[in-house]
């Protein structure tokens, strides 16, 4: 096995996703701000389920003794629109689920079982977001403003509840 390009994988993995995270954060607080409380309330699920992806991936660059590179892989996009928002979104997401599938494949070649598991896992979680992400975007495309001024009258359900 090669650790050294497995733990270069795992580490551009843990930027792309710390960026997922504060990208996720920052369209929350503005959807919020503006009322869309089921698409911010999506956002913040998203981050925080992209947050347990960190810490799936450092702890396998920790077993495979590699030190954690906490590096953010871009800069926040300050969009603030609501269908840019959810298009860009999935649009990050249909990319995560590209660049893991090559990662699978590239800890394969590298005899990597235990990281290409986790790389595959990611994809499905990934393609559940695009998926999210998607169909919130048809719903945008499809009843435009009806739909947006549905979701600003629609609360987000409270943390703990079916949904959240």
């Amino acid at each position: 096995m090669d650790r050294k390009k497995s733990i270069e994988l795992l580490n551009k993995a843990v930027a792309d996703e710390l960026q997922a995270v504060h990208q996720y954060m920052y369209w929350h607080f503005h959807l919020d701000d503006q009322g869309f409380g089921p698409l911010s309330g999506l956002l913040r699920r998203v981050a925080i389920m992209e947050m347990g992806h960190v810490e799936k991936l450092a702890e396998r660059i920790l077993f495979l003794k590699g030190d954690v590179d906490m590096v953010v892989a871009a800069p926040v996009e300050r969009i603030t629109e609501a269908e840019a928002i959810v298009a860009r979104a999935a649009e990050m997401e249909q990319g995560a689920v590209e660049v893991y599938n090559n990662f699978a494949l590239e800890c394969s070649k590298h005899a990597d079982s235990a990281s290409k598991q986790l790389f595959e896992t990611l994809v499905n979680d990934e393609e559940a977001h695009f998926d999210e992400f998607d169909k919130q975007l048809d719903n945008i495309k499809r009843f435009g403003p009806n739909y947006l001024a549905l979701q600003s009258f629609t609360a987000a359900p409270p943390e703990g509840e079916a949904g959240a």
